[in-house]
């Protein structure tokens, strides 16, 4: 491997795991005070539960949260009532398509799974098909979306505008029109229909359309709330659209940070470079202040300056002397 690529992936490792220790730390001192918190409250219930209700031991209100666990882990809302619970399914065909687009998308929220065998193996041959599937359509929306931005940029230029000036704006375009239709407008809609503020409706977007998928807000999943038939299956539709948008959006910026990547690799390079000349020149010097070895030096420098000049000198001036002395 050569020492400039070795230099060059040593930097980027180091870049990348400093990101992921600055990131470690923040999340760290962010959430690890509410999840004491959390715990607190909960064993705060817990042992007032026992002490309001004396006829209940420590091992029945155990059982009883597993139950509800488990409940949760397989999408139900153990908090509904019987009516709400007998009405709701997360297996009706509007959650089932919803379920479809988070295996081919791979987003997982892991709220809702298969429980049964020919559901699993079903899921297990229907992903190995679907997530290729999934990637060829959303190259096919990208480019259509690169083909737009293209059009509009020759629009642009044949108005005259600078070549620059019409990358700018259609970066631009691109990047607002995106954050209006997949990250500004869906929010409102959720707020509506599942009760969340806006700050969460934005988080549930870009955590979905990254395929992150933390499963800790998920549509249509409480049945308390009255949904339209078709509202998971209209979700599962703009997931797709925006998936398109935001793999665009990551290319751009890992071609952005590549870029940078270079010039700063480049620069790097060139002070390496500079240090190395001027190590040269220093050793040069102190050889050339030692006595004899001067003298050397001196001479080698005007044999070089001489053989210089004779090899850059014109041919045609040299033979208008030869023809002037003959």
């Amino acid at each position: 491997m050569r020492p400039a690529r070795a230099r060059t992936i040593a930097l980027l490792a180091l870049g990348y795991l400093a990101y992921l220790l600055a990131g470690a730390a923040v999340f760290q001192a962010l959430e690890q005070n509410a999840e004491h918190v959390v715990k607190n409250n909960t064993l705060r219930h817990k042992l007032d539960f026992l002490r309001n209700f004396t006829c209940l031991n420590k091992e029945a209100l155990e059982r009883l949260v597993e139950v509800i666990f488990e409940a949760t882990k397989q999408g139900l809302y153990p908090v509904a009532n019987e009516s709400q619970l007998a009405q709701h399914s997360n297996w009706d065909f509007s959650s089932s398509f919803f379920f479809v687009g988070s295996i081919v998308t791979t987003i997982g929220y892991g709220t809702l799974a298969p429980r049964t065998a020919g559901g699993q193996i079903f899921c297990v041959f229907y992903a190995l098909f679907g997530i290729p599937l999934n990637i060829i359509v959303l190259g096919h929306i990208s480019k259509g979306l690169s083909l737009f931005c293209e059009r509009l940029g020759r629009c642009l230029s044949n108005k005259g505008m600078k070549k620059k000036k019409v990358k700018v704006l259609t970066m631009l375009f691109f990047l607002v029109t995106g954050i209006v239709a997949f990250l500004g407008i869906p929010p409102i809609f959720f707020m509506g229909m599942e009760g969340w503020n806006y700050r969460e409706g934005v988080y549930y977007a870009f955590i979905s359309l990254s395929t992150i998928g933390f499963g800790d807000y998920v549509v249509g999943s409480h049945p308390q709330r009255e949904y339209y038939s078709f509202y998971r299956a209209l979700v599962a539709i703009w997931v797709i659209f925006g998936l398109a948008w935001l793999a665009l959006l990551f290319n751009l910026l890992i071609a952005c940070l590549e870029d940078t990547e270079k010039k700063i690799v480049e620069d790097f390079h060139k002070k390496v470079r500079a240090g190395k000349g001027k190590e040269r020149l220093w050793h040069a010097a102190q050889h050339a202040s030692s006595g004899p070895v001067k003298d050397e030096v001196l001479l080698d420098v005007c044999h070089t300056t001489t053989v210089t000049d004779v090899d850059t000198a014109d041919p045609s001036s040299t033979r208008n002397e030869e023809e002037t002395n003959s």
